[in-house]
């Protein structure tokens, strides 16, 4: 299907082109968000007269995103997640749980705004797109940790921090003298064969002494 681009489109083209793109692309995502149009003769003919005020309504648009990005350059948000030992969260963190930590933090952003190719699923540091405009896009920080210490900590660090209460505080002492119960049974086994030869003994003097008194 061919449609005419009322704004520019990453890796598609700019306001104006007329391109050739899937009939399910154009019908589910262009046409509905009103980044084009079919290109028909009407549609050219609308186009042409339009251009001018849709290129003034689309260099506003474009300034006010470059305003918003300016008070976002740098932005953090932090979610608090549970997850496992391995880091892995139970569950995920989507496009929207980000746009609403944006939101929570002062920014008006669209769902649609926030570029995640595939949910977060473990704790970390991760950079992530907001598109603001089609010609205006920055990063900024989502901080995914168990709890706000947890979080400052990967801060500090650079990066996720997993298993750290797990760790021991020292490794065991190699060649450990045996234990009080060990010794117990050699000690025992030491003084039987004292025994056995303090009773034979006793023995051989009672008959001894039977025998010199008849």
């Amino acid at each position: 299907m061919d449609v005419i681009l009322l704004e520019r489109v990453e890796k598609l083209g700019q306001m104006g082109d007329v391109v050739h793109v899937r009939p399910g692309y154009a019908r589910n995502f262009l046409l509905p968000q009103k980044k084009a149009l079919r290109a028909t003769k009407a549609n050219l003919a609308y186009f042409e007269n339009q251009r001018a005020q849709l290129e003034a309504t689309n260099l506003n648009r474009r300034s006010e995103a470059e305003s918003i990005a300016e008070r976002m350059e740098g932005a953090t948000v932090v979610l608090i997640r549970q997850a496992g030992d391995s880091g892995q969260l139970y569950g995920s963190v989507t496009a929207r749980d980000v746009a609403v930590a944006l939101h929570e933090a002062g920014y008006t952003v669209e769902r649609q705004q926030v570029n995640i190719d595939r949910p977060i699923k473990s704790l970390g540091l991760f950079d992530v797109r907001i598109r603001l405009h089609p010609e205006v896009s920055l990063s900024v920080t989502v901080n995914v940790a168990r709890s706000a210490e947890e979080a400052e900590l990967q801060v500090q660090r650079g990066g996720a921090v997993i298993g750290l209460e797990d760790e021991p505080d020292e490794e065991p002492p190699i060649g450990e003298p045996e234990s009080e119960a060990t010794a117990e049974p050699a000690e025992a086994a030491e003084a039987a064969p004292g025994d056995a030869d303090g009773a034979t003994s006793e023995s051989a003097d009672e008959s001894a002494e039977q025998t010199s008194n008849p």
